[in-house]
């Protein structure tokens, strides 16, 4: 779909990048960091010029890249597909349920962040949201700033350059999948009211938008990929040109097809197993599992290991005069189940 994806965000390794710190130096000194951090990068040349020209981007994109791998490994910590940096690039050549989710959660991640950026200031060409009905003037006056997802949404489809596809059925698939994730963030935006007044009063009542914790945008695109729609394309003769369709649901014809939703994630080939170390994966030898959960999927009924430790952790805490905490060192046996070769 474009260099970003493919290249920057999804492979995370630019993530664990250090980046010159910006601190208090005088102006020209930022300018120069900045764009020592924008070369960093993996982008294409249309997406380094935009970075350049936006002083705190470079930082941003960044820490959407880890805001979306940790989220991405989180939602993935039970499965046999853990979301581990290893493959990343074998997988994105693919058209997986998995590289779906990436696409997804990256998106996500980068419209998100680019949104708390704004109403954090850390970036100098926006600011908060700036929708008309939410009165932000004088939610600023009390020192509140929502998140700007429109500012987000509009850079964001400038930065990413979705263009004209044809008929190139993965561009299609990508694509969709990219739009998921922004909808994702987009389902999560709230309106919250604080009440100014004496006593609580809500004489004075001020709103602004405020995006949900990332981690609720993570539950629902892992509920998406719960869900995932198998793929293909038609042509649509009405209009002319191919789309994405999927077999009926609950159709037994292979005739009858119908478009997928814009909030479902959609693949094109199925997923491998993910059991044996492969170019996508390392397998699922030694990972932990659970015995009443998931050992029996996530070992793929290779078995499983049993193992017995000692863990110390702090107990019987008492509250001291004045004023710190007092602990005892307790230990218990802890047992630990692990996938076998």
């Amino acid at each position: 779909l474009t260099v970003f994806l493919l290249s920057f965000s999804l492979t995370g390794k630019e993530a664990l990048t250090h980046f010159p710190s910006l601190g208090t130096s005088t102006n020209s000194a930022q300018g120069k960091a900045h764009m020592k951090q924008c070369d960093l990068l993996k982008l294409s040349r249309k997406q380094k010029r935009l970075c350049r020209r936006e002083p705190g981007l470079a930082e941003t994109l960044r820490d959407a890249i880890r805001l979306g791998i940790m989220e991405c490994q989180f939602q993935f910590r039970s499965e046999r597909w853990n979301c581990s940096l290893e493959g990343r690039t074998s997988l994105l050549k693919r058209g997986f349920k998995e590289t779906a989710f990436l696409y997804a959660v990256s998106s996500a991640a980068l419209t998100h962040s680019l949104a708390r950026a704004c109403s954090a200031g850390r970036m100098e060409r926006c600011t908060c949201d700036d929708s008309p009905d939410l009165e932000n003037r004088k939610a600023w006056q009390w020192g509140v700033c929502g998140d700007n997802l429109k500012y987000s949404t509009k850079f964001l489809k400038k930065f990413l350059g979705q263009k004209r596809i044809g008929k190139d059925l993965r561009a299609k698939v990508d694509i969709h999948n990219t739009n998921v994730g922004i909808k994702a963030v987009k389902n999560g935006l709230k309106t919250t009211c604080k009440c100014h007044g004496v006593s609580g009063s809500c004489a004075v009542r001020t709103c602004w938008k405020q995006l949900s914790p990332f981690h609720e945008v993570g539950r629902l695109l892992k509920l998406r990929y719960d869900d995932a729609v198998k793929v293909f394309s038609t042509t649509n003769d009405a209009v002319g040109h191919s789309e994405l369709a999927s077999p009926q649901r609950h159709s037994h014809s292979t005739k009858h097809h119908a478009s997928p939703r814009a909030t479902d994630l959609v693949y094109v080939e199925d997923s491998p197993s993910f059991c044996r170390p492969s170019k996508y994966s390392l397998g699922t030898a030694g990972r932990t599992c659970s015995r009443e959960g998931n050992c029996d999927s996530m070992c793929c009924g290779r078995g499983y290991n049993t193992q017995s430790r000692l863990v110390t952790f702090s107990c019987h805490c008492q509250v001291q005069w004045c004023c710190y905490v007092e602990c005892q060192q307790c230990m218990q046996e802890e047992v630990v189940y692990s996938c076998k070769q």
